[in-house]
């Protein structure tokens, strides 16, 4: 009887662990039963969101005059311009100008204290004055046998000798005497009378207006398509919404090992004496004749590694209307244009704004209340 007692007991832990096991499989099954369902639900939700109508802007790609042009960056720099400064030291005894003023070439501009030359001078030329009467009189000596020719000779070397003084003494003089080299207009003054100027001290800066040279550099690919002459469109930051027209006047010999490019320098009038040297200029250079290209807006394009592409709307089924997604070539850009080689037809109506939520086959409605820009010369606000 005791024995039988004994070996029913372990049927409890048995039973157990049948329990445990039971409940730990109706968990995992509801876990995965639930996995399972919220995949079901999130695969319906964005099978339903990708059929949803999307709405976009869109433009009808055409064709319109496009000019070829290279475009670069550079500066303008006078045709002459200089820091002019004093020759030799001294004290500042005259200033002849103002800052900014327009000045005439050899216009004295300003002097230095002339201490004892004037005296030096004076003493030469009265020497040089002598020198002179005593070989005019040798001379009518010499005619009536009176003098040797060695005497006319030596008063022939002195006359030289101090006329040859005097010219070095007025050399020395005007070297105190600054001048401008050429007409202009100068800069800020940069000394005060009474100051003692070292030899290069410079004391305004002399700035030719009219007309200007633009510098800049094209790459070397450019070479072919360029000649003197050839116009050149000029945008300055200053001035935004207005063109400066200039004309190539020089093309570099060489082209730069390092950055393959060449020196291009173009002249600019500028009668009206807005531009300054020194100021930045946008560059376009007109390369062949206008012709005619399909553009679209920048906003159009989905620039990607693998390639660019644009959202063109088509009729779906029923008609309704659709985004195909199409690769495309892209050419130069202009403003906020940018030129179509190919996978745009004139009349396509391609998709301006809205494109990041499309996918290929999106279902999509037009409106085009708002319509990015889409301006050949944009004129951005100077602020």
């Amino acid at each position: 009887m005791k024995d039988s007692i004994v070996m029913s007991k372990p049927a409890r832990p048995v039973k157990r662990t049948i329990i445990m096991l039971l409940i730990v499989v109706l968990i995992l099954g509801m876990v995965f039963g639930w996995g399972a369902l919220r995949a079901v639900f999130i695969a319906k939700f964005l099978k339903g969101f990708a059929n949803q109508v999307q709405t976009v802007a869109t433009i009808q790609a055409q064709e319109t005059p496009w000019q070829p042009a290279i475009q670069s960056v550079g500066t303008v720099t006078a045709i002459n311009g200089a820091s002019l400064s004093a020759e030799v030291g001294g004290i500042v005894d005259t200033i002849h100008f103002e800052s900014g003023q327009d000045v005439q070439k050899g216009d004295v501009l300003l002097t230095l204290r002339a201490n004892n030359d004037p005296a030096v001078l004076a003493q030469l030329q009265a020497q040089a004055k002598l020198d002179e009467i005593n070989y005019a009189r040798d001379l009518k000596q010499f005619a009536a046998n009176a003098v040797a020719q060695s005497t006319v000779d030596t008063d022939r070397a002195n006359l030289a000798a101090a006329q040859a003084q005097v010219a070095a003494q007025q050399a020395s003089m005007d070297e105190k005497i600054v001048r401008a080299p050429f007409s202009g207009r100068l800069g800020i003054r940069q000394v005060n009378l009474g100051q003692y100027l070292q030899p290069g001290t410079a004391i305004v800066t002399l700035e030719q207006l009219s007309p200007l040279f633009v510098d800049f550099y094209l790459p070397q690919q450019a070479l072919v398509a360029l000649k003197v002459g050839q116009v050149v469109n000029l945008k300055i930051d200053a001035y935004p919404g207005q063109t400066f027209p200039a004309k190539i006047a020089a093309i570099g010999a060489t082209v730069d090992s390092a950055t393959r490019s060449i020196a291009v320098r173009a002249v600019l009038q500028n009668d009206d004496l807005r531009l300054r040297p020194g100021m930045f200029a946008s560059v376009s250079v007109e390369t062949g004749a206008p012709k005619e290209a399909v553009t679209l807006p920048q906003t159009a394009i989905a620039y990607s590694s693998y390639g660019d592409t644009v959202y063109v709307v088509k009729h779906g089924q029923g008609n309704a209307l659709v985004a195909d997604q199409v690769f495309v070539t892209l050419g130069a850009t202009r403003g906020d244009q940018v030129q179509i080689l190919d996978g745009v037809k004139p009349g396509d109506e391609v998709v301006t704004a809205g494109q990041v939520k499309l996918h290929n086959g999106s279902p999509v409605a037009v409106n085009n209340t708002i319509q990015p820009s889409n301006d050949p010369n944009p004129n951005p606000p100077n602020e």
